[in-house]
């Protein structure tokens, strides 16, 4: 029996292998996330990176509500990019999603990611207060 909860408000099950989220203690751990739409499988904002982040934000978002947290439990996000090009852009969205101050953040630049077409990744770490 697993010792932490999973997490998984699209009911993604066996199709893949990993869990959208994993709470352990007071700490959850989200999984890095693209753009793609859970519901159709589609990317979302295709060569936009701003609709891109602000799509993968709201995943986010339905993920700590699932686990009963607000966003200002997130402390720490990882940005993996493709591209510099429009960047500075993701900041926008960033302030959209953190409003009470912002999580602790690394950006890292890649060749590509698995998903085709994304621009980027993002993984988090929640520390919970329920």
């Amino acid at each position: 029996m697993a010792k932490y909860q999973v997490f998984d408000p699209w009911n993604q099950g066996p199709r893949y292998t990993f869990s959208s989220a994993v709470k352990k203690g007071n700490m959850l751990f989200i999984s890095g996330m693209t753009a793609g739409d859970p519901r159709t499988g589609k990317l979302v904002g295709e060569g936009d990176i701003a609709a891109q982040t602000r799509f993968i934000y709201q995943k986010m978002e339905e993920i700590l509500k699932a686990a009963g947290a607000p966003f200002d439990d997130v402390v720490k996000t990882v940005d993996y990019i493709t591209t510099m090009g429009n960047y500075k852009e993701t900041a926008k969205v960033r302030r959209e999603f953190f409003r009470n101050g912002f999580s602790a953040a690394t950006g890292v630049v890649v060749k590509r990611l698995l998903r085709e077409g994304a621009l980027i990744e993002i993984d988090a770490i929640a520390v919970l207060d329920t």
